[in-house]
């Protein structure tokens, strides 16, 4: 087996000092992987501040500059509010194959646990993106529906596979019919 590099990365949050490196980043990810995100890079722009909140952030991996990306939201509502969704994951290229990605998820994942009365975890991921499929297949996300032509890039349609994770299933009441 070939010896792989390993990165030491800080994982934390982004915050306006950030936002140079997160937007060098975030519209790099979106122009060399159109097929990978649901916005355009000529949206980008149209994203606010990356003022975070429990309900609301984007974790960063250091190794030392930005080099991955992970957003969360929490639905708003009375109703939704049970419900969070992971947006924009994104390792740059020349640092992948190092775990980073799955380290930004676990961390994604570990602080969006611990946050009341959210139960579930939402993404969707374009079929084809195989190597995004099986870590999120790794860290207990399952496919809830899919979404045919979820994103269309010139004359081209995509799919998105629907994936969840629940947070202590077994404690919540029936569902109502």
């Amino acid at each position: 087996m070939p010896d792989v590099p390993v990165f030491l990365a800080v994982i934390r949050v982004l915050s306006e000092s950030d936002a140079d490196a997160f937007w060098q980043l975030r519209l790099r990810a979106l122009s060399e992987e159109p097929e990978s995100f649901g916005m355009a890079s000529e949206e980008a722009k149209m994203i606010g501040s990356l003022e975070s909140s429990d309900d609301t952030f984007v974790l960063g991996a250091f190794t030392p500059a930005l080099a991955g990306m992970v957003g969360f939201f929490r639905r708003q509502g009375i109703k939704a509010r049970h419900k969070g969704t992971v947006w924009g994951t994104y390792v740059a290229p020349e640092a992948r194959g190092q775990g980073l990605a799955r380290a930004l998820m676990l961390a994604l994942i570990s602080r969006a646990a611990e946050l009341p009365d959210l139960e579930q975890l939402l993404l969707g991921v374009v079929t084809g993106n195989h190597a995004a499929r099986r870590l999120y297949s790794s860290l207990g996300f399952i496919s809830y529906g899919l979404e045919r032509e979820a994103l269309k890039i010139g004359s081209c349609y995509l799919d998105e596979d629907l994936l969840s994770l629940s947070f202590a299933a077994a404690e919540r009441p029936h569902r109502r019919p």
